[in-house]
């Protein structure tokens, strides 16, 4: 562990990213400009373990490709080494490793879900219906619903034929550094939850936000629950908490 010299703003909160690298980025762009900081000292302090060798998580989780479990335990391994107080992981699909992820250390490990939950009775969105997006092996196991529905929300979701067409695109793009053109479609995605009676959407992949930015989403009529942005609140509340 390296030496921490002393200071006045407590433990370091540790980012197990890279999955995409854009996305980790991103997030903590968010985590600097949703932190009510007057100074820099105010901020969080942050170690970003971004290895975009991770290998693919939808891949992996059906076993047509390698597993990223290694890579993960890696970067978790590599967190704790650094001497970092919490981790949070700014990718909705590797959070399927998420409990073997928690049974590997002993930190705090701020879940993505529980994050956006938070975020929805943050604005208000206590019952109803919720529009989910994101990629097709966490809407398929089920990632958001089953937290969603123990708290009494209905899910919304694409059919295959629209996810193929409108949110797997956008995904890609923003891998592929081509947000301007990841935005039409993902537009078309949520617009066609909120035309089903969606009461919020839930970006629920980490490059959607990308996707779908803060500056533009005036042009979208939508109460939206941004993933990235929820993580990051997240880790400003515990870091307010593990400070005192």
């Amino acid at each position: 562990m390296i030496p921490e010299p002393s200071g006045p703003n407590g433990p370091v909160l540790g980012v197990l990213g890279g999955m995409g690298p854009q996305a980790s980025a991103w997030f903590m762009m968010r985590l600097a400009a949703l932190m009510p900081a007057a100074t820099e000292q105010d901020h969080v302090p942050a170690v970003l373990w971004s290895d975009p060798r991770i290998p693919d998580r939808p891949a992996g989780r059906a076993g047509t490709g390698p597993d990223p479990w290694p890579w993960l335990l890696r970067g978790v391994q590599g967190l704790e080494q650094a001497g970092v107080g919490a981790i949070v992981m700014p990718c909705n699909t590797a959070h399927l490793w998420y409990e073997r992820l928690c049974a590997a250390t002993a930190l705090p490990f701020l879940h993505i879900v529980h994050a956006v939950v938070d975020d929805l009775a943050r604005k208000g969105v206590n019952h109803g219906r919720i529009g989910l997006l994101g990629t097709a092996t966490t809407l398929s196991l089920g990632l958001y619903q089953r937290e969603l529905e123990a708290r009494g929300y209905d899910c919304l979701l694409l059919d295959e034929a629209e996810h193929a067409r409108y949110c797997a695109p956008p995904i890609a793009l923003v891998k592929a550094n081509k947000e301007d053109e990841a935005f039409a479609p993902a537009a078309q995605a949520l617009q066609i939850l909120r035309d089903r009676g969606a009461d919020a959407v839930v970006l629920g992949c980490t490059e959607l936000p990308l996707a779908l930015p803060p500056a533009r989403r005036t042009e979208l009529d939508a109460v939206i629950s941004d993933s990235i942005d929820a993580l990051a609140l997240a880790a400003i509340a515990w870091h307010a908490g593990a400070r005192v």
